[in-house]
């Protein structure tokens, strides 16, 4: 017996390899949490060379809170890769095993994946915006006041509980195979990355119109009341040209980041759950409870008049 083989036995007789085995199918839809650990250091990577260019300008640049959205990603990372398997994948393969059509993974049908996730994000990411309980995970992502490559990395630990995993059921259903649409969601949120930073102008007309690029995604994080809720593209634009939510950057009226009402502390727990607890406050008062559940639905900005029964 070799020492690899020694190796080997000592490893299958740990009984790590069966519980891995075991554990393995509910994992199976974070392959995208794999593409986020490799593209993690080129984040890292890219942050600083940014950092670099715009550390003299704290309208751009704060180091303590680029290291704040690093410890935002880093917890909403955690969450998907712990929980996304157990609490999406399932529910995934139901509609997966249900599904209308059998397609064998091609060039085309890797496409048309690519076109479905794009086109359920722009609904995922409208409904984040304009329903309020999908909104208190989407919020922390939009509360800095200030535009760069860190800023992507702002994300909620809740966003997995909160199920805007959901708007992709969809694409199961049809028969694209789940795992490839969390491949093709990861890989649409790597080139999102790229998009949070002051530091690239308009790009030619024809990508301009086609992509999502750093000027359309800045009027998006723009809390100038001619940017909100707007250009919720992931990786293509045009659906935000086709629905009516896109609106040009424009150099008279440069973005305002964040969001109306500022976040009254930097704690990340605070961060994560300031919405909720904001939203569960209104739904807290009087009335009926069909009133009182609306706040679930309703757009953020909503509330129900004074003395409503």
């Amino acid at each position: 017996m070799t020492l690899y083989d020694m190796m080997i036995n000592t490893l299958e007789q740990s009984g790590l390899l069966a519980l891995w085995e075991g554990l393995s199918p509910w994992l199976a839809l974070d392959e995208r949490q794999l593409i986020f650990v490799f593209a993690t250091p080129v984040f890292i990577a890219v942050t600083v060379w940014e950092y670099r260019r715009i550390r003299h300008d704290p309208s751009r640049m704060n180091v303590s809170e680029a290291v704040r959205n690093f410890a935002l990603g880093a917890g909403y990372q955690t969450t998907e890769l712990l929980f996304a398997g157990l609490i999406a994948f399932p529910v995934y393969a139901l509609c997966y095993h249900f599904r209308l059509f059998d397609l064998e993974l091609t060039w085309l049908t890797g496409l048309l994946t690519f076109i479905g996730v794009e086109f359920c994000f722009y609904w995922q990411h409208r409904a984040g915006h304009r329903v309020r309980w999908f909104w208190s995970a989407h919020v922390v992502h939009h509360s800095s006041e200030r535009m760069n490559f860190s800023t992507a990395m702002r994300q909620n630990a809740t966003n997995i509980f909160n199920g805007m995993w959901i708007f992709y059921l969809p694409l199961a259903l049809i028969g694209f195979n789940p795992v490839w649409i969390g491949v093709a969601y990861a890989l649409s949120l790597v080139y999102q990355f790229f998009i949070h930073t002051t530091l690239v102008d308009k790009l030619p007309r024809p990508i301009e119109w086609i992509f999502n690029t750093p000027s359309h995604h800045r009027v998006h994080h723009g809390r100038n009341p001619g940017y909100i809720d707007r250009n919720y593209g992931g990786v293509l634009i045009i659906w935000d040209r086709l629905f009516g939510t896109f609106v040009a950057e424009d150099e008279q009226a440069p973005p305002e980041y964040g969001i109306t009402t500022p976040v009254p502390s930097n704690n990340l727990l605070v961060l994560w759950t300031h919405e909720y607890r904001d939203m569960f406050r209104d739904m807290a008062r009087p009335g009926p409870w069909k009133e009182r559940l609306r706040h679930l639905w309703k757009p953020p900005e909503w509330q129900r008049e004074a003395g409503s029964r």
